[in-house]
């Protein structure tokens, strides 16, 4: 009883010495929860698409993934700027923050190009059927300009509120960007889709547009010689961004894989995107408090110690335990009220409790390991904390998922 106690303890002193920020933190991810099931809502009612253009889910978690973590890896350096004192909000190429947003832009449009490629060469390695390389360029690209605007407005909007109001960046950032990019990506994408699939000439001649401005954002981001923050971004960024994209690649093969399963259970498609999205955010609130301790030199980027970090351990996994049983009881009330086939209302609530404290807890571990190593190096921790534990939390969400409906007798 003295290891609970302590915990409860701890928690409570955390809780008075930032009562704002923990429950702003908290807030932030209820809005998670609820944006998350409107894009698992979206997944669930696009599984006629979904058949109808096979090897689309390979790219999913990818291109919904990638706007995340351009966007969060822009809230949490925009968090560090507001912890340091530097922030001053203007969109112009020689301030910092326009830097900021500009680099978004140029990673956003060119990796979407760069993960459409890599779609259709993970689907042609793994001998999954799949879609022509010009129809994923088409989809990724064009259903990637809306999110774009709107995550971007919604992650300055986040910040300089933050920095309104006092509250804390690191704990509201990640789960509202996250979510925003969610909620908003997979339905565009969707639209994107009624551009592919026709006989005529249309759908090369967008191919190509998409192409020609992916590539040209990608070369001024890399050789930005007038603009040194955009361009160490975008050097920085373009590496972690690929190599987080192919994780949430697998991510969606796993879910492939277990497609017969999810199909007998519905609500397990609602349950899907707030699932992931909030082990992403959860372990995205500690990657960028570690990463500004680390600015403020706080931490010592030389000693892996979770004992440096207890505080802000014990506020993510009280704050996941409570969360993911908020999303497995609000998943189970969208499917009774949409009437899509489900298990017991106990059984959604375990499932999604025991898969997200599984996935959160393992992406801490990379998210916290990945903010040592590149700060070491020399490189900014905010560049690589968000899209290391959001492309993990896809993969590693997705495996704990299966894992969990295994362990509750859902599926063999």
């Amino acid at each position: 009883m003295r290891l609970p106690r302590r915990i409860v303890a701890r928690f409570i002193a955390l809780v008075r010495a930032d009562a704002p920020g923990v429950r702003t933190g908290f807030v932030a991810l209820v809005v998670s929860t609820i944006t998350g099931l409107i894009a698992g809502i979206t997944l669930g009612k696009i599984d006629d698409t979904l058949a109808d253009l096979p090897g689309l889910l390979i790219l999913l978690p990818a291109a919904v993934g990638m706007r995340g973590n351009v966007f969060g890896a822009l809230g949490s350096r925009l968090g560090t700027s507001v912890h340091t004192g530097t922030f001053r909000l203007s969109p112009r190429l020689d301030t910092e923050v326009g830097q900021n947003l500009a680099s978004a832009v140029l990673l956003s449009m060119s990796l979407a190009w760069v993960l459409a490629i890599a779609a259709k060469g993970i689907a042609a390695a793994t001998g999954h059927e799949s879609i022509s390389v010009v129809d994923y360029v088409v989809i990724s690209v064009i259903g990637g300009i809306i999110p774009i605007i709107v995550v971007m407005a919604i992650t300055v909007g986040v910040t300089a509120l933050s920095a309104r109001r006092g509250w804390d960046v690191d704990n509201v950032a990640a789960p509202i960007v996250t979510a925003a990019a969610d909620s908003v990506t997979l339905p565009s994408l969707w639209l994107a889709t009624h551009l592919v699939g026709s006989d005529g000439a249309l759908t090369p001649i967008l191919g190509a547009l998409c192409t020609i401005v992916s590539v040209a954002s990608l070369v001024i981001g890399l050789r930005a010689r007038t603009l040194p923050r955009l361009r160490r971004i975008v050097q920085e960024s373009v590496p972690v961004l690929v190599v987080s994209g192919v994780i949430s690649m697998f991510a969606g093969l796993t879910i492939q894989g277990r497609f017969a399963t999810l199909a007998r259970y519905q609500v397990l498609f609602v349950l899907i995107p707030p699932l992931l999205s909030l082990s992403g955010s959860l372990a995205g609130i500690l990657s960028s408090r570690v990463a500004t301790k680390l600015h403020l030199g706080l931490l010592d980027p030389g000693r892996f110690s979770l004992r440096a970090i207890g505080e802000d351990l014990v506020l993510v996994y009280l704050l996941s335990t409570v969360i993911f049983a908020v999303l497995g009881t609000a998943a189970a009330g969208v499917a009774d009220v949409l009437q899509l086939t489900a298990p017991s209302v106990a059984s959604v609530v375990g499932a999604a409790m025991l898969a997200g404290v599984l996935a959160t807890t393992l992406t801490i571990l990379v998210g916290y390991a990945a903010a040592l190593a590149t700060f070491r190096l020399e490189l900014d921790p905010d560049n690589f904390g968000i899209p290391l534990t959001a492309a993990c939390s896809d993969l590693l969400g997705a495996i704990a998922l299966m894992l969990a409906l295994v362990a509750l007798g859902l599926t063999s």
